[in-house]
């Protein structure tokens, strides 16, 4: 069998027009490669914090995924991302013209079963896939708490579609779920940058996804980074993750809320770091 290099020259080109369009970016200059990729409502930015916790002993990949912020891509069309593979399929094609053939993946929310579809695909690109607060599945099936029912996310796209701007101030607040109005505000800040129809598209394409009987197709080593008290993101999701994802480590941390990236930087850092070492 032959053996894989998990490091890599960092030659990396962001002169494409893939990595134009997704705004990469590259922090750092150490021989290992990191991909961050942040969840809905956010950017690359919702990772500066950590990232300055976390040092320069790696090479940190950014990048936006297609209508994340109000710069979205001349082309862009959200009937084009029905499902969450094709975000998949994006981070695998930005990959190979940026020239990435070896990573650590960290995803935030949708982007932790965008890391694990893309690792399903191409396997021998992944070292480690670390996912923060991820979810198979929202909706809750015979045998299984997703944390929604069909009404709810129906009712929560109701809002979004008629009065934007009040469904984010309530929303904001309650998925960060702690008392830290600067994550509130960044949080807020993100939706309100996306258009409405597009955060509404993209929203329906994350509640309806349903990635479950894909896991046991992940062969990477996972850590699953789980917060309590996420209104998105039941317990029992973190559960059903380990034990369907083999090998996979489940870790929770102390920080509640779907966004602690933003509400804690600390303690993420910290957890992350002690993978990434």
């Amino acid at each position: 069998m032959s053996s894989v290099s998990w490091t890599q020259e960092v030659d990396l080109s962001l002169d494409g027009p893939l990595a134009k369009r997704h705004r990469a970016r590259l922090v750092g200059n150490g021989s290992r490669v990191v991909v961050f990729s942040h969840g809905l409502g956010t950017d690359q930015s919702s990772w500066h914090a950590v990232l300055e916790r976390l040092g320069g002993s790696f090479t940190a990949f950014l990048y936006d995924i297609p209508g994340a912020s109000a710069l979205m891509p001349e082309d862009f069309d959200p009937k084009d991302y029905r499902s969450i593979a094709a975000f998949a399929d994006d981070l695998l094609a930005l990959m190979d013209e940026v020239g990435i053939t070896s990573c650590d993946y960290v995803g935030h929310s949708v982007s932790g079963m965008i890391g694990a579809l893309a690792s399903i695909e191409e396997s021998e690109r992944f070292r480690k896939l670390l996912l923060i607060n991820a979810s198979p599945r929202y909706l809750n099936d015979v045998g299984y708490v997703g944390g929604f029912e069909e009404s709810d996310v129906e009712g929560l796209l109701a809002a979004m579609a008629d009065n934007y701007q009040a469904w984010v101030a309530g929303f904001a607040s309650a998925a960060v779920g702690v008392d830290v109005p600067a994550a509130v505000d960044d949080f807020a800040a993100g939706l309100l940058a996306m258009r409405p129809d597009v955060t509404i598209q993209i929203a329906r394409a994350i509640f309806e996804s349903d990635v479950r009987r894909l896991l046991p197709l992940v062969t990477v080593p996972s850590v699953l980074v789980h917060a309590r008290g996420d209104i998105a993101v039941p317990e029992a999701v973190a559960t059903y993750l380990r034990s369907h994802i083999e090998g996979s480590r489940l870790e929770w941390i102390g920080t509640p809320g779907h966004m602690p990236h933003l509400a804690a930087p600390d303690e993420i850092a910290r957890v992350l770091g002690a993978h990434l070492a």
